[in-house]
């Protein structure tokens, strides 16, 4: 059993953006729990593109009204006026002073702003191509330098300890739901442990490999939310899980991200016969349209044409050598599977990105379960409305993990420790009757399935027919899953299959239950709320 003020289950921007704040509290216990060996690897390692700075000619009121129109009308005004208030001074002071990140720059030091789409002015911040990267590099390194901060590594959350579920005391169900830390699996030593905390912070990521195709990397099970469902949390906008345009269809490459940037530095879709098509769907933004509306657009050429693919072309439109300084990362990638950005188009295909829906939180970061907070994708603070704009998701997490920390910080200072004083009520965790070992072919297997069904019936198109199709065949899955879980040791990877599949119920019922066409949730058999936006 283990025992700390905050726990932080996740080590992305949101997470570490959190824990650097309380630790600004040097009497604070923090400690930080992530799946992964490496306690860089996260979501926000991945992030190619860039975050959202303040340009030159830019303002606070110009990125509001960029946010609200990618949003499709779902976007909270207020979540968005925060992010706009807050987030470029934030980047600054905890990504450039505490973090260390040098963001590109010309000769004259002078910050270089990209542009991606729906964005009507440049300012997007990058470190090449790997802006993510460098990001996770400088907040790992300032929170290995704060002593009041534990992370551990290789600890898979199982489930979160709440009461009145977790209680032993029968009272305790006349009480509103708590939370007071969680359930965790050791992967080395294949047991689970309490770690108990007055206050506890979900930052766990996306979901993207609920999908056959994603850009997400092995973790993005949607662990957290699925905890946080079981446990009785609100979970908001579902149906929105936006996909990507443009992830390299290259065999040993699937799902290659190539950022967004590519096409804000000039790049242009093409059909397989050389055809730009991206002004027959948005004639305004072209190829600068937002995500939902060239994911679909892409997915319509493929499935009207029999494409397996669309060409994306950057070397038409930018110089070699500048390709090869702007995306360095890309360009070495599709290099290790034949193909050269900086001569000749290569071949994208949409695949699931980022889940604009989450744990319901307020401005603060505080769920409707008391004790416990979201931040980071796992989160829905309104910002991303029904389609998410370019390069606010670190933005998000950075802005996000700063009030959570300010707020847990308030909180502690006025409870009394109050939040602990029925850890003795807690039990630990009960294996006994557990004799079979996990199968790692009915786990993977299991896990295949529910990537199939999403992919092809609460994908990029929806209708009635797909979707009631898909809640059947997971509601059995479910079943069998449940089943199997019940009875079988615990390994990462049936915790995740677990999640996975409570996690696609979650979305295929919120998708079933939304009939409007909206931002990412585009319905086949719904008239669109967005004349513009209709394919």
């Amino acid at each position: 059993m283990a025992e700390t003020e905050v726990l932080i289950i996740g080590c992305g921007i949101a997470g570490a953006t959190a824990a650097l704040r309380l630790a600004r509290n040097p009497q604070r216990q923090i400690t930080i729990i992530t799946r992964a060996h490496d306690s860089h690897e996260s979501n926000t390692r991945y992030a190619q593109g860039g975050i959202i700075g303040r340009g030159p000619d830019d303002s606070s009121d110009l990125l509001f009204e960029d946010i609200v129109a990618a949003g499709a009308g779902v976007t909270s005004p207020e979540a968005a006026r925060i992010l706009a208030d807050e987030g470029p001074t934030l980047l600054n002071e905890i990504l450039e002073e505490t973090a260390g990140v040098v963001f590109d720059h010309d000769k004259a030091g002078k910050p270089v702003w990209g542009q991606e789409a729906a964005h009507s002015r440049r300012r997007i911040l990058h470190v090449g191509d790997e802006t993510g990267k460098a990001i996770i590099n400088g907040l790992i390194g300032a929170l290995r330098q704060r002593p009041n901060i534990k992370i551990e590594t290789d600890a898979t959350a199982v489930d979160l300890i709440t009461f009145p579920h977790h209680s032993r005391d029968p009272l305790a169900n006349y009480r509103p739901i708590s939370c007071h830390g969680c359930y965790v699996f050791n992967r080395d030593e294949k047991t689970v442990h309490r770690y108990l905390a007055s206050e506890t912070i979900l930052a766990t990521g996306g979901l993207g490999r609920i999908y056959r195709n994603t850009t997400n990397p092995v973790g993005a099970r949607g662990d957290g939310l699925a905890m946080a469902h079981r446990a009785g949390a609100r979970i908001a906008n579902a149906e929105y899980v936006q996909f990507h345009p443009t992830a390299l269809a290259a065999p040993g490459a699937e799902g290659l991200l190539i950022s967004e940037a590519v096409r804000g530095e000039g790049g242009v879709l093409l059909t397989p016969d050389l055809r730009p098509f991206m002004a027959d769907y948005s004639p305004e933004w072209k190829d600068l349209a937002p995500r939902d509306v060239v994911a679909r657009a892409i997915h319509h050429e493929m499935e009207t044409n029999g494409y397996s693919y669309v060409l994306l072309d950057i070397a038409s439109h930018m110089p070699r050598e500048a390709i090869r300084e702007r995306f360095p990362f890309i360009y070495n990638e599709c290099l290790k599977v034949g193909l050269d950005i900086s001569n000749e188009p290569v071949p994208v295909v949409p695949a699931a990105h980022y889940f604009c829906g989450g744990v319901l939180v307020d401005e603060w970061g505080r769920s409707d379960i008391s004790n416990l907070y979201a931040v980071g994708e796992i989160s829905c603070t309104g910002v991303h409305g029904a389609n998410r704009l370019a390069s606010t998701s670190l933005l998000e997490g950075l802005v996000w993990g700063n009030r959570t920390g300010l707020e847990i910080e308030k909180t502690l200072n006025t409870s009394m420790g109050e939040g602990r004083r029925n850890f003795n009520d807690i039990p630990p965790w009960d294996e006994s009757g557990l004799s079979a070992e996990p199968d790692p072919a009915l786990i993977q297997g299991d896990m295949q399935t529910i990537q199939n069904i999403m992919w092809h019936y609460v994908g990029l198109v929806r209708n009635a027919d797909r979707l009631s199709r898909a809640i059947r065949e997971l509601r059995h899955l479910w079943n069998e899953i449940e089943t199997f879980y019940r009875s079988t040791k615990l390994s990462d990877g049936l915790i995740g299959l677990r999640n996975a599949v409570e996690v696609a119920l979650i979305i295929a019922h919120a998708a079933q239950h939304n009939r409007q066409s909206r931002g990412c949730h585009y319905r086949q058999d719904a008239v669109s709320v967005e004349g513009d936006r209709l394919i």
